[in-house]
């Protein structure tokens, strides 16, 4: 696993937010459905150019976590800022600094990739005179080129996510927020996802938010990881500390505790079959897989 890249020079105003501020900061974040209380005072900060990950099982309370930071839940206990903006007060200006890619079902199968992608580069308020530009900045970016005059019901998988993520970058992120963003798909297809991400941080520094149940994706991609469970994070730190602090604590061979001891150390259980989704498919499978996969 690589060193982020240095971004280039931080603008510091009311559009871009603070270049000293990390990129992410949520403050005893409390949110609660009825008597369910789904977030339990998370606390949590992500360094700008970071990749980092947020792990746990099913209704650990992760989306519903990044759903308050992407403004799309109020905040009723707790602060979150991104980049120093404070999501209950400027929830447009954090808007502007957002990409997101959320596990349900973003893209249009009626439409082209290129429609895709230019409805969000609207629904984003993309200047019209960079829109076309920026439109195939993010084909290019996720390798979509030639296949962005095609519907999108006929892309396969690891298309349709590839395609999702374009959505997500053609209104320049600062920070990208990536739910659970290789689902379903073949380990093939995962790779592509991930090679995309890290040549767009390459050349931007962006930072990325990233859930994911795949332990070999956040061992390999993440600086650092937060385990959640039950609302609350249960222990957090680079995966290599994670799994050296765990040996530790049951007298082991370091070499012999991977991710997944980790999670199963900290959550209380293995993942179930419904967390594992059948690799592969076509967007029709894609659809059904994220629906029944989505976290409550």
């Amino acid at each position: 696993m690589t060193t982020a890249p240095a971004a280039g020079p931080a603008r510091t105003d009311a559009a871009t937010g603070d270049a000293a501020e990390p990129a992410l900061r949520c403050t005893d974040l409390t949110y609660s459905f009825g008597e369910t209380r789904a977030v339990d005072g998370l606390n949590l900060e992500v360094a700008q150019g970071e990749v980092f990950g947020l792990l746990g099982p099913n209704g650990a309370g992760k989306t519903t976590a990044i759903r308050a930071i992407t403004t799309l839940l109020p905040v009723p206990t707790g602060k979150i800022s991104v980049f120093g903006l404070d999501c209950a007060r400027r929830r447009m200006q954090v808007r502007r600094l957002l990409g997101y890619v959320p596990q349900q079902l973003s893209a249009d199968s009626g439409l082209t990739g290129r429609e895709n992608v230019e409805l969000f580069a609207r629904v984003f308020d993309v200047p019209r005179s960079e829109r076309r530009d920026r439109v195939d900045e993010a084909l290019t970016a996720v390798d979509l080129t030639e296949a962005a005059g095609r519907l999108a019901g006929t892309y396969s998988g690891g298309m349709v996510r590839r395609l999702e993520l374009a959505q997500a970058l053609v209104s320049a992120p600062r920070l990208l927020i990536l739910d659970e963003p290789t689902i379903g798909l073949d380990p093939l297809a995962r790779a592509s996802v991930w090679d995309c991400i890290a040549q767009v941080r390459a050349g931007t520094g962006m930072t990325v938010l990233v859930t994911t149940h795949y332990m070999d994706e956040a061992d390999e991609h993440c600086h650092r990881l937060a385990l959640m469970h039950r609302g609350r994070i249960q222990a957090m730190g680079a995966p290599g500390e994670l799994r050296a602090d765990l040996a530790a604590q049951l007298g082991a061979d370091p070499d012999r505790v991977s991710l997944e001891d980790v999670f199963r150390h900290h959550a209380g259980a293995g993942l179930t079959g419904a967390d594992r989704p059948d690799e592969g498919g076509d967007f029709r499978d894609v659809r059904r897989t994220r629906s029944a996969a989505r976290l409550r």
